[in-house]
């Protein structure tokens, strides 16, 4: 695929642009700065950027606003939130309202790349999909929407809670959809903590890029699906039945839960 993207990104720390518009301008992606939300909010209303890179907290503001402007205006880009460690939750509430993908602070090249990457196919993906609404052909099947019954962070993990109280993950199928043929699986261990918008395993593609899966949940995994081990690509075969990852005992999921997406909203 083209790498060609147009590309805007918001942060008040130069030292963070500059690394940013480094390491995108290697790959040839052609890149547009704001280092303020008003700024940026000049700029979302004079041009179309098919993402947009934005830190979470601004002396002037936060990402929501350039949520809720791009929401506002019917604006398609792609939104991928920047947090440190203590906004997480602010990251994780911004997956629930409509952003992409959240990077962490410090981040890595490849996280970074991987990101963008999973933006770009999105955008890929979406656009298809409408094409194919607005010239009234069968709708192609570009991925598969959650059982009703789940509960998605974003469109990177599902949850979906069992009858003894605990809960299975794993990774939806959209999010499988924006990544190259999966290659490897690293799984956590037994009775490890996970934290919600925190990384709980990771997928390596065919491509070599590593992607990060936010967990949807906190809590104390009990199992991991032996037979994800055996035939990593179960995952990509059946995400959400034979495909789950963990069985997870919840420390709060009466409270983590409003942060998630309810899959029946896929089907209003």
């Amino acid at each position: 695929m083209s790498k060609t993207a147009n590309i805007l990104v918001i942060d008040d720390e130069k030292v963070i642009i500059d690394g940013i518009v480094k390491i995108c301008s290697l790959e040839n992606y052609s890149i547009d700065v704001a280092l303020n939300i008003t700024t940026a909010l000049e700029k979302i209303s004079k041009h179309y950027y098919s993402i947009i890179i934005c830190d979470i907290m601004m002396p002037d503001g936060d990402g929501f606003q350039i949520l809720n402007e791009l929401q506002t205006r019917n604006i398609d880009s792609a939104l991928i939130m920047m947090t440190g460690y203590s906004t997480v939750e602010n990251a994780v509430n911004s997956l629930y309202r409509g952003a992409i993908d959240f990077i962490p602070k410090p981040f890595t090249v490849d996280e970074l790349l991987s990101s963008i990457y999973r933006a770009n196919k999105y955008q890929q993906i979406k656009s298809k999909q409408e094409r194919s609404y607005k010239d009234n052909k069968e709708v192609e099947l570009f991925y598969v929407e959650c059982p009703s019954k789940y509960y998605r962070l974003g469109h990177s993990s599902w949850l979906c809670e069992e009858s003894d109280g605990s809960v299975l993950i794993g990774v939806c199928d959209f999010f499988l959809a924006t990544i190259d043929s999966l290659m490897e699986i690293e799984f956590l261990e037994l009775e490890d903590e996970i934290a919600q918008g925190i990384s709980c395993f990771t997928i390596k593609s065919t491509d070599e890029r590593i992607h990060k899966i936010h967990s949807p949940v906190s809590g104390r995994i009990i199992d991991v699906n032996k037979n994800l081990k055996l035939i990593p690509n179960l995952i990509e075969k059946d995400p959400y039945f034979e495909g789950w990852v963990y069985r997870v005992i919840p420390h709060d999921l009466g409270y983590e839960i409003k942060n998630l997406v309810p899959c029946s909203s896929d089907r209003m």
